[in-house]
């Protein structure tokens, strides 16, 4: 059996205030085309279907003209879709009544019923429903468990990745029980311990300090094979040969600048190993940050630089791959006025200026002032306040103080300590 596996389009997303929408349609006229050569059983996409959880119109438009394209183009083929945590999981779930009609499972929500007990009750989680048989017309049948972005109300726990694993153990252990001897696959949103994360960009929303990580580790009873989202980097989930990350279809922010795009063929069988093919995806705008390097430049050769590595526009349109940009320039070596003069060249180029990226030099507190390194409280209670005002001055303006400057501070601070007295 044949599954193609994706997540993380994000389709509505804008990049630095561009409308990604026609992007996004170029990736999905691509997996089209990878649905009629290959003729998949399912198409898996897991969660982070939109961008947020109330998509414009022309964003939903896009997603139900390709459910409709993928369905005539592939007829025997089933589709199933989880929510992810950017996701109206309502809202995408909506017209499940009737996508299921046209071979389209969604699963948004996870359906419970409360039950009352001695103890008051508890919430009793129906995991059936997230059990969707994929049969082809061969008689060959698997198993896909459907799980959404679990929010804190459906963990029930007080460590939230406790909860997730034991729901992720709950539901993969009532699958084998209820359907013995056929190859289990999950499909999740969620993160998991180890992953690798642009770690300068906040893009994926990971919590700080790992509180909704979830360790895969010594999970003896797991599915044949995972496919998750939520990390923007295709890879393998930390500690097991069973579970990838499938990727972001194009990239969310300049951090992601060297990622892989694309998706994942993957074969199940009841004798072998899952066998994982990846198809990639070359995104129509690709990411450029001038310089590359570390160097600094000048005004004029940042210019040349320009207009060396950037095409010029067609009949000053942009052309189709047109690149996005991010333009790195020290502050004390580039004026407002070159920056303009930098601006109207790029504006020339077949590329979207997304930002310019100004690059503050690493200071020297310590030629400031008196710098001594503070190991406690008392160090700094006992450090002249001038000295630490003097230095959040510079982190500030990039500039040391004037003698005039520190000369009225000095006697403000001797005003202030008069008037304490």
């Amino acid at each position: 059996m044949k599954f193609i596996t994706t997540s993380d389009w994000h389709i509505g997303n804008l990049f630095h205030g561009n409308d990604r929408l026609p992007e996004h349609k170029h990736f999905l006229k691509w997996l089209l085309q990878i649905i009629e050569e290959q003729q998949p059983d399912a198409l898996l996409i897991a969660g982070d279907v939109f961008d947020n959880g109330n998509p414009s119109a022309a964003a939903q438009s896009a997603y139900y003209e390709f459910l409709a394209d993928a369905t005539q183009a592939s007829p025997q083929m089933q589709i199933i879709i989880t929510a992810g945590n950017h996701d109206s999981a309502s809202r995408l779930e909506a017209p499940r009544a009737l996508l299921t009609r046209h071979n389209v499972e969604i699963r948004g929500n996870v359906r419970r019923t409360w039950i009352v007990d001695n103890d008051g009750g508890k919430w009793d989680i129906d995991y059936n429903d997230l059990m969707v048989p994929v049969r082809t017309k061969n008689g060959e049948e698997a198993i896909v468990l459907t799980v959404p972005y679990l929010r804190s109300d459906v963990v029930q726990n007080a460590c939230y990745s406790e909860g997730v694993n034991t729901f992720l153990r709950n539901l993969t252990s009532m699958a084998r029980e209820t359907y013995p001897d056929i190859p289990i696959i999950m499909m999740a949103h969620m993160y998991a311990k180890g992953a690798d994360i642009a770690t300068k960009d906040a893009s994926e929303k990971i919590i700080i300090g790992g509180q909704e990580e979830v360790n895969m580790q010594g999970w003896i009873g797991h599915p044949d094979y995972l496919t998750c989202g939520h990390i923007h980097k295709r890879q393998h989930i930390w500690n097991t040969d069973w579970a990838r990350y499938t990727g972001s279809v194009l990239p969310m922010s300049f951090a992601e600048i060297d990622y892989r795009h694309g998706v994942d063929m993957v074969t199940i069988s009841n004798t072998q190993k899952p066998k994982v093919e990846f198809i990639e995806y070359t995104p129509q705008h690709k990411l450029c940050i001038l310089p590359e390097g570390d160097e600094e430049l000048t005004p004029k050769k940042l210019q040349k630089l320009i207009r060396e590595k950037l095409a010029d526009r067609t009949e000053d349109k942009l052309d189709n791959d047109f690149v996005y940009l991010v333009l790195k320039v020290k502050l004390e070596k580039v004026s407002n006025d070159d920056i303009k003069e930098l601006e109207a060249i790029i504006s020339k180029k077949n590329a979207v200026l997304c930002k310019i990226q100004k690059i503050i030099p690493t200071l020297d507190l310590s030629t400031i002032a008196n710098n001594n390194h503070i190991q406690s409280i008392d160090d700094i209670l006992n450090r002249d306040p001038l000295d630490t005002l003097k230095e959040a001055f510079t982190v500030k303006h990039n500039a040391e103080m004037t003698e005039h400057q520190e000369m009225i501070l000095k006697q403000l601070l001797e005003h202030i300590k008069e008037n304490m007295n």
